[in-house]
């Protein structure tokens, strides 16, 4: 089927609105059972702001957190067919690894903000227009008043807005300022699993869901996205992780 241009924003609203029921909130999936199952609403609201930091400024936490948000939105791109809109005040963004992460870069219009205001405005403005299937941006200073904008924006929209919280300075914890986004995740690297022939294995997070409306925090070992964004539970640890990780209580925003 082809789809003129012109009829791109009303033809991804049909789709967005084709998934969802009436009165329920249109969700995505991580397709892994052991995070979709401790969320609330049993995978991530859409239309929501959502927000992920490293667990500290290593290059390798930074990566990590980049690519978990690069896993959701592949996921969105793949549903939808829309592009998805990455705001950033810096050029650090590796096109060859987001790739890895299931988001190429034929799906990716790049934005580059002169300061973390200007980012804002160029977020709000992509969601409000309706057209990406989900809107990235990474910041290092932002308001209370602000998140609550873009959870507003969003869920009216029913866009995913997902923003890299970076830290200022060494030191900074950004999800202990306060915030309006549905979720809020704290992401790092971890151990590999040992192959039995030299080489590496399939990359691991430790991933931190610092806080969730309507449920309990958690954390779990996670194997990192696959060319689909897809997150996965390594098998040799899914039963005791699911067992062992348990829940986390915070009083972050």
């Amino acid at each position: 089927m082809t789809i003129h241009l012109s009829a791109l924003p009303s033809s991804i609203a049909n789709l967005r609105a084709y998934a969802t029921a009436p009165g329920d909130h249109r969700i995505m999936s991580f397709g892994a059972d052991a995070l979709d199952s401790r969320l609330s609403g049993g995978g991530l609201r859409a239309g929501a702001l959502h927000e992920a930091s490293a667990s500290s400024c290593s290059v390798v936490d930074d990566a990590a957190a980049t690519l978990f948000l690069a896993g959701i939105a592949a996921q969105e791109v793949r549903h939808l067919g829309a592009p998805v809109l990455w705001a950033s005040t810096r050029q650090d963004l590796y096109a060859p690894g987001l790739a890895q992460a299931g988001l190429a870069s034929a799906d990716v219009i790049y934005a580059h903000a002169r300061d973390d205001a200007a980012l804002l405005a160029v977020v709000e403005d992509a969601v409000r227009d309706g057209t990406p299937s989900a809107v990235v941006g990474d910041v290092s200073k932002m308001s209370m008043v602000a998140t609550r904008r873009l959870q507003l924006v969003a869920a009216d929209a029913d866009v995913p807005v997902l923003l890299l919280r970076r830290r200022r300075r060494r030191g900074d914890d950004p999800l202990s300022e306060p915030s309006a986004a549905w979720t809020r995740w704290r992401i790092a690297s971890a151990p590999s699993e040992r192959l039995g022939v030299a080489g590496l294995g399939r990359a691991r997070w430790s991933v931190e869901l610092v806080r969730q409306r309507g449920g309990e925090g958690f954390s779990l070992i996670v194997e990192g996205c696959d060319e689909t964004g897809r997150l996965a539970v390594p098998a040799a640890l899914g039963h005791r992780t699911a067992e062992t990780a348990g829940t986390r209580r915070t009083a972050a925003g």
